[in-house]
């Protein structure tokens, strides 16, 4: 398996996803809110807000999980709504099966839709030595520490071969040292597996140090309040956290975060903000 790193910058000209308009009910209840987001081929886009701000609904819409009230999602011009199996999904939780190996979970995709091949296999076992689980390529779940868990879910993900890779808060449950180890990890698949990512983040400083741009959503209804592009050299290290660009950035998303939920009447968004 031969894995090139690319500079990753996005092609300005073309769109990956365009998202127009979504809004959604649940009951009485609106969880978006006439949601329009466009996003570029190879682009790292994070989606940050608190609990309650439509960030999972938006993703269960362009995943297809969910058939939203109106509004259109297209892929690649093609129109995705209700339609599953049109991008790679993760979870928070790993939902590793534990009956199979972690071989057999990163081919879980090709099992469920058509069998998985040898070729398969040797694909995906090539994927997990070049990320670091060659040595666990037939453990079982119960074996395996969380970040590993995560690392193991991610890789069935990648398998699954769809360009637009929907990520949502895949490390909120991890301690902050595997986090960040986790998170350097990603932007090295990200970088040479040349895809497009959708991240959903409560974590300001993860949104910024991952994503090309941040998107802000706000809840009650659910929608974006700004966008905001970041504007730190790639590749990151973890140096840049504490670099002046990286404090500024931070600095202007608390603003916007607070000074949108001031004028909407919105409490303060309960996001983590290390000190």
């Amino acid at each position: 398996m031969t894995i090139a790193a690319t500079d990753n910058a996005p092609d300005r000209a073309a769109v990956k996803l365009s998202v127009k308009h979504l809004t959604h009910h649940f009951g009485v209840f609106k969880a978006l809110a006439d949601v329009s987001l466009d996003i570029r081929p190879r682009e790292f886009v994070c989606i940050l807000g608190a609990s309650g701000c439509g960030k999972s609904t938006l993703f269960n819409a362009v995943s297809g999980l969910l058939k939203v009230g109106s509004g259109h999602i297209l892929l690649d011009g093609r129109d995705i709504a209700g339609k599953p199996g049109e991008v790679g999904y993760m979870l928070q939780k790993d939902l590793l099966l534990p009956w199979r190996t972690v071989l057999g979970n990163i081919t879980l995709g090709a099992s469920l839709t058509r069998g998985a091949t040898n070729d398969d296999r040797a694909q995906a076992a090539d994927l997990a030595v070049h990320y670091g689980l060659g040595d666990f390529l037939n453990h079982f779940p119960h074996a395996l520490s969380g970040g590993m868990r995560q690392r193991v879910a991610l890789m069935r993900t990648i398998a699954a071969g769809r360009d637009l890779m929907l990520l949502d808060e895949p490390f909120g449950a991890l301690d902050s040292q595997t986090r960040i180890g986790m998170q350097q990890w990603l932007l090295q698949i990200w970088r040479e597996l040349n895809r497009t990512v959708m991240f959903v983040t409560h974590d300001v400083d993860e949104a910024i140090f991952l994503g090309d741009r941040v998107v802000i959503m706000l809840p009650k209804p659910g929608r974006i309040g700004s966008i905001l592009h970041v504007e730190l050299p790639r590749p990151r290290a973890m140096d840049c956290l504490t670099s002046p660009a990286f404090v500024e950035t931070k600095r202007r998303i608390m603003e916007m975060l607070y000074s949108q939920a001031t004028l909407h009447g919105v409490p303060g968004p309960g996001l983590q903000v290390p000190a």
